[in-house]
């Protein structure tokens, strides 16, 4: 399998789990109506842990733009190669948001809530506030990258342990099951541009009834804000850990 088939396949799995637990938790008549937002971000957690598992002995599973942009900002993935990436993550999130409304066709007539509807795809402010909403973001994003990169870090690596390869994905679902717990209160924790972009677009062609507007004035924030965030946690990373 290509790196590129990979990231687009991983994304689409991350976007399939994590989009669908939040449909099972707000659309009407699921199972898991109302189970609230612990269930929603042990969801995102558990669905970036197994498409990490799928993808990281192929592509590096960044599964993220914000973090192939990141890892070549510090010299630690080829320019050349990130259009591709980038394309393939976008793809993937698309495809997995397309799966995301089949699984569930049943329960968006059964929803009225256009809100609700909109928030399985993608994400939106508490209150609307455009630059704490853009910093909330970038801090997200922030935590995210150089959390990735310290968990990969040689120095937290037992020398011939399969570590990276066996364990790490687990601890990068740890990661995001923080953050949203945490951080994820003020926007939903999109802290991907493609998690956010590729399924608006979903939203935006798919015959949902009664879905409403995907919001594109909101949907800068979560593409610009997690690029800034992950450059500044690579960056970070980069100037102050120890062995990188």
């Amino acid at each position: 399998m290509s790196a590129n088939l990979a990231e687009l396949l991983g994304t689409m799995i991350l976007i399939l789990l994590g989009d669908g637990v939040v449909a099972n938790v707000v659309l009407k008549q699921t199972k898991g109506h109302n189970s609230g937002w612990i269930v929603i971000t042990t969801g995102w957690a558990l669905a970036v842990t197994v498409g990490v598992y799928c993808t990281n002995a192929i592509s590096g599973a960044h599964l993220n733009p914000a973090v192939t942009i990141a890892m070549a900002t510090i010299g630690k993935f080829d320019w050349a190669l990130v259009p591709g990436y980038i394309a393939a993550q976008m793809a993937g999130a698309f495809l997995g948001a397309v799966l995301v409304w089949l699984a569930y066709l049943p329960h968006w007539k059964a929803t009225e809530d256009q809100g609700a509807k909109l928030a399985v795809f993608c994400t939106g402010p508490a209150i609307r506030h455009t630059v704490s909403n853009l910093i909330c973001e970038i801090i997200g994003t922030f935590v995210l990258v150089l959390g990735v990169l310290a968990v990969l870090s040689p120095a937290n690596l037992v020398p011939n342990s399969g570590f990276d390869k066996g364990f790490a994905p687990a601890l990068v679902g740890v990661i995001v099951w923080a953050i949203g717990l945490s951080l994820g209160g003020p926007t939903g924790y999109a802290i991907n541009p493609a998690r956010d972009l590729g399924p608006r677009l979903a939203h935006f062609v798919l015959p949902i009834p009664g879905k409403g507007g995907p919001d594109w004035g909101y949907a800068w924030i979560p593409v610009v804000g997690p690029i800034i965030g992950g450059i500044l946690g690579a960056m970070v990373y980069k100037a102050f850990w120890p062995v990188v």
